[in-house]
């Protein structure tokens, strides 16, 4: 017999666990689609679907970017694209910084994080509408990269811990525009890399009880079954064509949380 909390029924019409599981279904698509976490749909969908606040659905991602981060990785390393140094490197600074941005997320305001992500996704569409990906070619770890890795894997860490993302929409674009990766492998070893990165940020929101535990597996659980189906997606795609396609989405991603933002200044004003 279901719980209580299961026969809750949310906006989306559904018991809560179906809403999460088709939030994670979405989310697993895109994961495996852009090489990213899926905290890009998971955070705004817990909001406007299940009536988390930004804090917990932050937490909650991150949680569920876990289960999702392996299936993908290993759907792309099966396929070759993955490189193990490169997201042992990035990783490094992940997870330092992924504790850091745990520890802004408990210690700042609903509409100061609504600002940072919209800040955050801007940055990640001007970002993407430059760069130009493409398939093949090899990277050759020297010095200078290996320190460009670190310092990205630590600003990716912090926003990963701050608002929810797994930190691919960071870390693959960068790859490719700033270290010359192919968007494929950029891709896989960003999935890679995210696998470290959730689990430090998900340990630092269960001590400052962040998160909701079954709702991020209820979502990962969903994610894992359309990640595999997004990454075969990303292999067909032109490259070039994926990346208006993220670009598109983060841009309505924008004008929803800005939305947000208009809303909630209008409950605070007196009268109101």
């Amino acid at each position: 017999m279901p719980s209580p909390d299961e026969q809750t029924v949310t906006r989306t019409g559904f018991p809560r666990w179906a809403t999460f599981v088709l939030i994670g279904l979405g989310a697993g698509l895109l994961s495996g689609l852009f090489g990213v976490g899926g905290g890009t749909v998971i955070v705004p969908a817990l909001v406007a679907f299940a009536a988390f606040d930004r804090r917990m659905a932050a937490g909650t991602s991150l949680l569920a970017i876990v289960p999702t981060s392996i299936v993908g990785f290993l759907t792309y390393g099966l396929a070759g694209h993955v490189s193990v140094l490169t997201a042992a490197i990035l990783a490094v600074g992940t997870v330092i910084g992924a504790q850091l941005g745990t520890w802004l997320l408990a210690r700042l305001s609903q509409q100061v994080l609504r600002w940072a992500f919209v800040a955050f996704v801007l940055f990640v569409a001007v970002q993407l509408f430059f760069t130009v990906p493409v398939r093949g070619g090899e990277v050759e770890m020297t010095a200078p990269l290996v320190a460009g890795l670190v310092g990205l894997g630590l600003a990716t860490g912090v926003l990963s811990g701050l608002l929810g993302v797994g930190g691919g929409v960071v870390v693959v674009p960068a790859m490719i525009l700033l270290f010359g990766y192919s968007d494929l492998l950029a891709k896989g070893t960003s999935l890679l890399m995210m696998i470290p990165t959730a689990i430090s940020g998900t340990i630092g929101n269960l001590r400052r009880k962040n998160l909701d535990v079954r709702a991020g597996l209820f979502v990962g659980l969903g994610a894992c079954v359309t990640v595999t189906l997004g990454s075969r997606l990303a292999a067909l795609l032109d490259p070039q064509v994926a990346n208006w396609l993220f670009i598109a989405f983060l841009v309505f991603l924008m004008l929803k949380t800005l939305q947000d933002i208009v809303k909630a200044r209008r409950s605070a004003a007196p009268g109101a």
